[in-house]
């Protein structure tokens, strides 16, 4: 039997793909170690993750770049973060009306995430997903080179956290240098990364007077 066609094509989403990339992204996380730290209960992971990634995706495509594959098997959602970058619109009480039981772990995820985050302009990666039945045929390096050619055009670094060890050498592999591990409180590690700005090139200038 033949498996599902691999389709590398790559768009940017729009507001009516929420739905499909939250569902997505539920799905490749609920084995995820600190989705199953932050939240224990398989009934409840679905409830609050379901949640909050519809906020978080919907607010990415409005205010940073989130890039699928043309058939939503795979998923990458970036934002900028420089001072005139939009904050995300969930403050600590709706947080808390969105977490439930999980407020409180999502906070120590939020504030060790926060101590790695660097302060100086920077493109981060919040997700990068693959559904299960496209994993291992190379989607998930296709939406990085894709965004890398964006961002070496800036002279940015970028910054991300995974939460696994298999993850952090894909990304090695890719050109991201590991930092060193964060421990969440009784839970399990993450994996800070970032890959290096790039020199912008000058562009040459024509100029009869100069």
């Amino acid at each position: 039997m033949n498996g599902p066609t691999l389709d590398t094509t790559i768009r940017q989403a729009k507001p009516s793909d929420v739905a499909a990339i939250t569902v997505l992204l539920a799905a490749t996380l609920d084995d995820d170690p600190v989705i199953q730290w932050l939240l224990p209960d398989p009934t409840e992971r679905v409830t609050v993750l379901h949640r909050l990634l519809a906020v978080d995706v919907d607010h990415a495509i409005e205010t940073g770049t989130v890039d699928v594959t043309l058939n939503l098997s795979a998923v990458a959602v970036w934002r900028r973060h420089d001072p005139d970058a939009p904050r995300w619109p969930l403050g600590d009480h709706h947080l808390t009306t969105f977490a439930g039981t999980a407020a409180h772990r999502l906070s120590q995820l939020n504030s060790a995430i926060d101590s790695y985050r660097s302060w100086a302009p920077h493109h981060w990666l919040s997700w990068l997903a693959v559904h299960p039945a496209y994993q291992r045929q190379g989607l998930a390096r296709e939406l990085l080179r894709r965004y890398h050619q964006v961002v070496d055009g800036t002279g940015w670094p970028i910054y991300t956290i995974v939460t696994t060890a298999a993850a952090r050498n894909m990304f090695r592999q890719q050109g991201y240098h590991a930092a060193l591990p964060l421990h969440l409180p009784s839970g399990p590690t993450l994996w800070p990364l970032n890959r290096r700005a790039r020199p912008v090139r000058p562009t040459a200038v024509s100029c009869r007077y100069c």
